[in-house]
């Protein structure tokens, strides 16, 4: 699961970066301008964001548990 959120976060920042640079969309591109298949793409890059924050958010608060065990 994390190496696909991976996977789909890395797709989506080189995707807005083409964007930001080159004015160029390549998911649109590449399957069509807001095409079904684009959009359930950007949903399942949204969704793999929002699973790596919560991940993140659960590593942090681990660490300060242990940190907190530590003192």
């Amino acid at each position: 699961m994390h190496s696909l959120a991976f996977v789909l976060i890395a797709i989506g920042g080189l995707n807005w970066g083409f964007y930001g640079v080159f004015g160029w969309d390549v998911i649109a591109s590449v399957f069509g301008e807001m095409s079904f298949t684009m959009r359930i793409i950007d949903i399942l890059i949204g969704l793999a964001g929002v699973y790596r924050i919560a991940i993140w958010i659960e590593n942090v608060r681990t660490e300060r548990r242990s940190a907190d065990k530590a003192d």
